[in-house]
This record gives C-alpha cells, sequence and structure tokens, in this order.
C-alpha cells in the first residue's frame, strides 16, 4: 500500500509514524516544501488531560516528548487591579523546534526520511498512491485542490495578535490583561524551555487601530509592545521569528475526505491558540485516522468516512470551546472592567464547558478564594 503524505510538520511525522508502526510494509513518503528545522513560533503547550490521552494511544510518543516538557499545575492572571492564581490546571510545554526533532528522530529511526524542500505545485505532481493524507497546514494544497469536496469554509477573527518568544521563564501559564494609552492589551506567556517563553500580544481591531502598528516596521512594534509588558518582562526582551501582525483564521470542514485524499490537523481546522489545543488535535487526528484505516482493514473506502464519522463529535466539543474562547477574547477589553476575581471566573470559564461541580473538583483553591469574597461559581 502506497501512501503520500504532504507536511512534515508534527501531524505528518506523526502519521507517517504511526503508520509504519502498525504496518511495517507500508510504502510512505512525506513532501515538504520546508528545510527541516523550518517552524512558525516557539513552545507548544499540552494540557495534562492531552498528554494522558497521548500516553493511552501512543505511550512511545509520550514517553519520548515528556522528558523534555516543562511542566506547571497553575494558571495566573494578571489584572490591572491585582493577580489572581487558578490552581489544579496542569500544563506542559515543548519548543516546537524540539518537538519536531523528537518526531524526526523516531521517524528515521523507523525508516521514514522526509522529502525536504520538496515543493509540490500540484497533486497531479505526485507519485500515484492508495491514500493520500493532507498535514500540510492552513494553507494546505490537498484541501485546496477541490476547496469545493471538502466544503471548506475560511474566516478570520477580528483581533490582532503577533507571537513572540522571550529569553525568560515564567512559573505559570500566564495571561496578562494591561490598559495602554491606545487600549486594552493581553499577553499569553508560558515556558517551554530553561531561560525560553512564548509571548503572544493580543489586542481587539480598534486598539490595534491606534497603536498605529500597522504602518510600523517589526522592530519598533516590537519595542512597543516590549515597553506595554515591561512589569512582566522585567530585563528580558521579545524574541521575533517571522512575528506579523495576524488574525486568527477559523478553518472548518464539512467533509473530511474526497477520493483517496483527507485532511488532519490545521489543514482541516483549526483552534484558537488561547486553548492551546492545536498539536493535541493533529496528533488525535492522526490516531483517529490510522485507528479507522485499521478498522476498516485498511480499505480506505469505508476508513475515510469512518474516520470523519468517529471522530468529528469528539472534535467538535473542543472547536466550540475554542470558538467560544476566541469570542471572550474579542471583547477581553469590556471584560477587564470587573474586578480581578469576577473577571478571573468569567476568564476559566469562558470556554462553555466548566459548570460549578467541575470547576470546585478541577481548582479547589480558586474555588475556595470566590467562596471567601462571596462570589458564586456560575457568577461569571
Amino acid at each position: 500500500m502506497k501512501i503520500n503524505i504532504l507536511g512534515a510538520g508534527p501531524a505528518g511525522l506523526y502519521a507517517a509514524i504511526l503508520l509504519r508502526r502498525t504496518r511495517p510494509d507500508l510504502d510512505i513518503s512525506i513532501h515538504e516544501q520546508n528545510p527541516p528545522d523550518a517552524t512558525f513560533g516557539f513552545g507548544v503547550v499540552f494540557s495534562d488531560q492531552a498528554m494522558d490521552f497521548l500516553a493511552q494511544d501512543d505511550p512511545e510518543t509520550a514517553a519520548l516528548i515528556s522528558p523534555h516538557m516543562m511542566r506547571w499545575s497553575d494558571i495566573v492572571v494578571n489584572h490591572p487591579e491585582g493577580r489572581v492564581v487558578i490552581d489544579g490546571i496542569g500544563f506542559s510545554g515543548i519548543g516546537r523546534l524540539e518537538l519536531l526533532q523528537l518526531l524526526q528522530e523516531r521517524a528515521a529511526a523507523l525508516g521514514i526520511r522526509p522529502r525536504y524542500g520538496a515543493r509540490v505545485e500540484a497533486l497531479a505532481d505526485l507519485p500515484a498512491a492508495d491514500l493520500v493524507i493532507g498535514a500540510d497546514g492552513l494553507n494546505s494544497l490537498v484541501r485546496g485542490s477541490d476547496p469545493q469536496a471538502f466544503r471548506a469554509d475560511l474566516t478570520e477573527a477580528d483581533n490582532r495578535f503577533v507571537w513572540y518568544g522571550a529569553d525568560r521563564e515564567f512559573d505559570a501559564l500566564t495571561q496578562t490583561f494591561v490598559n495602554t494609552e491606545h487600549g486594552p492589551m493581553t499577553a499569553h506567556h508560558y515556558s517551554y524551555a530553561p531561560g525560553r517563553a512564548t509571548f503572544i500580544v493580543e489586542m481587539q481591531a480598534d486598539t490595534f487601530a491606534r497603536t498605529g502598528f500597522a504602518q510600523m516596521a517589526e522592530p519598533e512594534y516590537r519595542a512597543a509592545c516590549e515597553a506595554a509588558f515591561a512589569d512582566q518582562l522585567g530585563p528580558a526582551r521579545l524574541i521575533p521569528n517571522n512575528s506579523l501582525w495576524r488574525r486568527f483564521p477559523n478553518l472548518a470542514c464539512g467533509r473530511w475526505h474526497a477520493g483517496n485524499r483527507v485532511l488532519v490537523g490545521d489543514a482541516l481546522h483549526t483552534a484558537h491558540f488561547s486553548i492551546g489545543s492545536g498539536t493535541r488535535l493533529a496528533l488525535e487526528d492522526v490516531i483517529a485516522l490510522v485507528h479507522a484505516l485499521e478498522g476498516a482493514d485498511w480499505d480506505v473506502a469505508q476508513a475515510l468516512p469512518a474516520y470523519q464519522a468517529a471522530r468529528q463529535p469528539v472534535l467538535e466539543k473542543i472547536v466550540t470551546a475554542a470558538r467560544n474562547s476566541a469570542a471572550w477574547y474579542e471583547g477581553f477589553g469590556e471584560h477587564m472592567a470587573l474586578d480581578p476575581w469576577h473577571f478571573s471566573l468569567s476568564y476559566i470559564r469562558r470556554g462553555g464547558r466548566l459548570d460549578a461541580a467541575r470547576l470546585q473538583a478541577m481548582a479547589p483553591g480558586f474555588a475556595a478564594e470566590l467562596a471567601a469574597r462571596g462570589i458564586a461559581p456560575d457568577a461569571a
């Protein structure tokens, strides 16, 4: 059986690894237009729940990446009027490049060596294959080859954001909200390696318009962001990597497969970075696809519909939470009028999946502080 995979990011590499591990006789080719060390962003976040899922389905990969992760058990919310700690919400961070390198090493050990620098202009240019997996990201050639067949819907959020690194660590996954002369801004920041952190700056469209950032060169608006978040950065500096102002792309596909072509990860869907699930969802897509292929005895015509039928209901719950989270951020400036505790409650419940009982079980310290202040856990 011949399989072509487009994209050698985490989803593409992971697909090749699981497929080869399941059936060593498969003929697998990975085509990647970029060099092996090309990656956007800095760190990848996995929740403890996501790592538990990965350990259940693929303990080898979980064991491979776990020793390289930085872990923390709290979320810190920095409000202009005070700091709130939300306990019990475990996360792990790892550098994007380090994750790629670990997956590359595992793939190589299985005899899989992607063709890097191999830009594919059209699917017809690929060798004939029984299955084509589109793991080629938001600008997917596989999806773009027939967007009507995949019923792709792509829109953009209003907020502007820019992705930086920082040359310092933070002791928790942190959300900082500040008022500036131009309007409210927020930063999502978390460590992913010793002395290194991801630092994403976000603001609403009206604030962005007043900053004039759209007319500035990157070093100028980077300096302005450093000044806005000087209290959090301290002596640290922001590190650029293709750090351009963007609007978050909301992608959904009504159909996940067409003929012998199938999509996974960001080629299929996006989930707002505020819930930190993009890489997790891509890996779980791959796991579901391989399970479907096994269940259909490797009959592609049966496996691809089964993949969508089994995976879509699970995915929709997370994507819905991500969209709710993104909608909350679209109006975060208005939420900042709340006091720090009501604001933090609104923040932690923004996905719509956290009721009072679950909050109590997950973050007992935070719930106790709310109760001491006379704040009902469903008041947000």
